[in-house]
This record gives C-alpha cells, structure tokens and sequence, in this order.
C-alpha cells in the first residue's frame, strides 16, 4: 500500500494567483523602490508556488521506506534507516506540531503545509506502515 501526503492544490494554485496578481502590480507601481519590492515579493510567491508545484507529492510511504520530494531530487529513505518522530514546538503561544524524518546523515522536517494533513496523523499512518 502506498500513501502520499503533499500540499493542498488549492492553496498552490492561490499562490500563482497571487504571484500574478504581484507581477501585475510589479509594473503598474510607479515608485521605483515600491517596484522593486513588489518584485521580490513576486519573485519569493512564484519561487514559493514553483516549489509546491514541482514538489508533488512531497512524502511518499511504502512497504520499502520513504520518499521525500525536493525541488530537484527525490531522496529515498528505507524504513531500517529513518526514525519517524513527531515534534511538538511552542512558541508565542502557539504550538506547532513538526514531522521529523531523521536518517543517519540527513534530517527532514515536514509541516502541515508540506503534508496537506495534521502532522500527527502521517505519523501516525508511518509508524502503521513500517514493517
């Protein structure tokens, strides 16, 4: 059985909107220093919804491990190799729950952006999944 888990396609598409949206206002303003920082702002949505776009689906479950999808590379991790840990940070009142995805030389740390899900129930599938 194979599980995937990634961004909601909702929100990847309201980020092109949006980066289109700050295109368009990227030449309309006529302040040089305003368009030079609704450019980088264009640049930073557009970077932002290329790597949602690009990054599908962003973890991958199996009988054989894991796969993680980057920008450029898928990085595969075997179920002998990765710890499956849920973090819980609280910070200015708010607690932010992370999936930590720890092998002997990388560590991968998903949110509930990345995942398109609560984190603690991939954990909780994962830790189903693993043999």
């Amino acid at each position: 059985m194979t599980r995937t888990w990634s961004t909601p396609a909702p929100l990847v598409a309201g980020a092109w909107v949006l980066a289109l949206l700050l295109a368009v206002a990227t030449f309309l303003t006529d302040d040089n220093a305003g368009r030079l920082l609704v450019g980088l702002a264009t640049l930073l949505v557009s970077y932002l919804a290329a790597f949602a776009t690009i990054a599908r689906p962003r973890l991958t479950a199996d009988a054989d491990g894991l796969a993680v999808r980057g920008f450029a590379s898928t990085t595969l991790l075997p179920w002998h190799e990765v710890k499956v840990k849920l973090q819980t940070t609280r910070r200015l009142g708010r607690e932010q729950q992370t999936l930590e995805l720890d092998a002997d030389d990388r560590l991968v740390v998903l949110t509930k952006l990345d995942l398109g899900v609560d984190p603690e129930e991939v954990a909780g599938v994962l830790h189903a999944l693993r043999p």
